[in-house]
This record gives structure tokens, sequence and C-alpha cells, in this order.
């Protein structure tokens, strides 16, 4: 008889002992060695080659990272996963696998800092990007060159938390034959499953929601099995064996993590993996204080803007409402010019003053003065960036303190 199939929790947590662990454990282990032995050579050769299964060395394979690449890969219902020491490193080694100079991607203005940083340096070594106004489709469509190889967008962008037209700009990249390259970090795979609009990849910040306790730092590139990547020019032939579903993780694996070197370790692929199993019930509590926060401020005297896909002013409501199982756990606000940003952020004493985002604690950072500093003020002008903006990432604690604590930051 079929097994029924489970929720979401309910399969993430009993990932681990589903396949035999030693002394009947629950969580798989931490395996801390670099080298692996083989009785026979040859076997040792038919890894290398890629003819089977098997680890070779901890730069690239290690079996604890392997229990977490495939708990991500349950969480987006879809083929496999790489995992990398940051979310930095797995965006940015994976277009430095599929991309060659000459190549044109396009990527949502509204980026993260470092993200946008990473992009402009692209374009300084040959990879041309063009930066639009990813809530519209037809401005991603505008963009297509022949030369475009890839289109990358944020489900909702942090800071002002405009919200992609994920489905739009889906069909683009089908009628154009493009990588969809889809950073499901704000939303997480509980939230949103960038796979049901056609995302080819997607990227998540291991360290942010899905860790979820600011103890490691980790990052994912999924292959969702979307993209036919037996029409795409820039796969190696060395990597050209077997399914092409399974083509363009393995040459990520090999150009990007075995080349660059940025190797998630098995301690942190523990922490993480242990946190994730609570992902959905963390983001219960925080999307639901991220709009109670969201909702008391829409109305408050020193507040001048709200940025929250929750509220029924923000531009992309409906399709937040639409596309999510809720808005997620990020908002901005910007204040009115008598209240200075820091005096406000140094009066709050349950959020902390921090440059993360997705811990199980509140925090809070004026962001045109440390996260998106170094972008300068004509670029942040141009994303919407106030120098009163102030970005909150929601935690766990009870509602009721958080819009105390509020009230008398406020209070100024």
């Amino acid at each position: 008889m079929a097994t029924k199939s489970r929720g979401f929790t309910s399969t993430i947590v009993h990932t681990d002992r589903r396949d035999p662990i030693e002394h009947g454990s629950i969580h798989k282990p931490v395996h801390t060695a670099v080298t692996y032995s083989y009785d026979d050579a040859r076997d040792l050769a038919a890894v290398f080659q890629g003819e089977k299964g098997g680890y070779t060395y901890g730069r690239q394979v290690n079996p604890t990272v392997t229990a977490l690449q495939d708990k991500i890969s349950m969480m987006e219902n879809s083929l496999s996963t790489a995992a990398f020491g940051t979310g930095m490193a797995a965006i940015g080694t994976t277009l430095f696998a599929l991309l060659r100079a000459g190549d044109h991607f396009i990527s949502s203005s509204f980026l993260f800092g470092n993200t946008n940083s990473l992009f402009n340096s692209f374009a300084a070594h040959g990879i041309e990007v063009t930066f639009v106004d990813a809530t519209s489709r037809e401005e991603v469509e505008k963009a297509v060159q022949p030369n475009t190889k890839l289109v990358f967008v944020e489900t909702i962008a942090n800071p002002r938390t405009q919200v992609s037209d994920l489905e739009g700009i889906g069909e683009v990249c089908r009628e154009h034959g493009l990588i969809y390259f889809v950073d499901n970090t704000m939303t997480t795979p509980y939230l949103f499953q960038p796979r049901e609009v056609g995302a080819s990849l997607i990227i998540n910040s291991l360290t942010k929601y899905i860790g979820g306790h600011a103890n490691a730092l980790g990052g994912s590139v999924t292959e969702t099995g979307n993209y036919d990547w037996s029409d795409f020019p820039n796969i190696y032939d060395n990597y050209k064996k077997g399914d092409p579903s399974g083509w363009a993780i393995q040459q990520i694996k090999k150009k990007g993590l075995r080349d660059f070197g940025a190797s998630l370790g098995p301690e942190a692929a523990h922490h993480i993996s242990v946190g994730s199993d609570t992902l959905a019930l963390r983001m219960e509590r925080i999307c639901s204080n991220a709009q109670t926060l969201c909702e008391y401020l829409s109305n408050h005297s020193k507040v001048k803007k709200v940025y929250y896909p929750g509220v029924a002013d923000h531009p992309e409501h409906e399709r937040s409402s639409t596309l999510f199982r809720h808005h997620g756990g990020i908002f901005s606000i910007e204040l009115v010019d008598d209240v200075d940003c820091f005096d406000f952020i140094n009066k709050l004493d349950l959020v902390i003053c921090s440059s993360n985002l997705g811990d199980t604690r509140s925090l809070a950072i004026p962001v045109a003065h440390s996260i998106y500093f170094e972008m300068g003020p004509e670029r942040r002008a141009s994303m919407g960036i106030d120098d009163s903006l102030v970005r909150f990432s929601m935690g766990i604690e009870e509602p009721d303190d958080l819009v105390t604590d509020f009230e008398q930051a406020l209070g100024i």
C-alpha cells in the first residue's frame, strides 16, 4: 500500500533516520575525516571519474554534508543539491561554473548588497549583467539579448520587500530557453517552492532561516529538474554523463565547489541540519510577529512608511498572498524626519542591533549606513533606500513583548 504523503515537518525531521545509522542514532553523525580509504585502487579511480558513488576528499564531499544536501533537496521537492560554506559562495561559484566571458545575464535590481557587489565584479571580468525591475515581467523580457543565458531574482527583496513577478519571469525564461535562478532565502522552502514557477536552480543561504540559530554559515544550490541542460552550450564534455538533469549540478560541484574550495564543514552542516527540523514552526511565529508589528507600525505617528508584503498597501500584496504561505519575516520602516534612526535602534531592548537575519531573535539594522553604505548615495536612491530606513528581521519572541519594545523605543 502506498504511503500517504506526509507534511513538511513530519518529512524532514525523520530524513536522517530513514537510512541506516549506527547504534540507532536519529541524527547523521558528524564525519570530520578529510580523507577516505579504498581497498581497491580501481574503486578510487572510478569515484574520481564519476563512474560510481563515493567519497574522495573533504574539500569536495563529506557524508554529513551529503545528508544535509539530501534534506534540502527534499525540502525544495527537487532533484539534487550542492552545499557551500556560505550563501555568497553558492551564488558566486554557480555563476562562475555556468557562465563564460561574453555571456550576459539579467538580475533583479532589488538585491542583497553583497550579491549586487558580486554581480558588478562579474561584469568587470567580461560577463555582462543588466539590472531590471523584477516586479515586472515586461522589464525582464525587454532586457533579453542574443547572448543572455540566465535570469537571477530574489523572491522577496531585502530590505524594501519588493516581490518579484516569479510566475511571469518563469514564463519568460521558458520562452527564451534561459536558466531561471531563484534566491529563496527570504521565503524558505516552507513558504514557497520556486520549482513550481519554473525555477531551474534555487539558492538558499542556509545561515538564515533554514539553520535558524545564527550558529553556522552555509549556502546551497538546488537543481529542480525544470531545465534541459542538453541544450545549454556551456556544459563541459567531461560532465555530460548520464541523465542531463545532473549535468549542471555536477559542473557546479566540480568547477565551483572543488576548484574554489568554498566547502561547507561537517560541524556547520550538522548545526544547520538540526536547526532545519523546526523551520516550519519558527516561520509560523516569525511571520506572525512580522505581520503584527507591521499592522501596529502602519498606524504609528513616528513611522512614515512600512515596507512589508503583508500590509494591504504594499504594491505586491496580492502577488505575495497568492504565491507564499505567509509574507515572510523581514520588514523595513522609514521614520519621520524628526526621529533619528540610530537613537531609535539604541532604545530598543528586546530587538538586537545586528547585521544578520533569519535568527530566533528579532534584529534591527540601519540599512543605508551599514549593509548598503558601500553602494553610495546614487545607487541607494535608485533602490529607494532612504537614510532613515531600518530593517527588521523578526524572531520568535512573544508578540506583545515586541510591540511593547517598539512602543517604548518610538516614544523618543
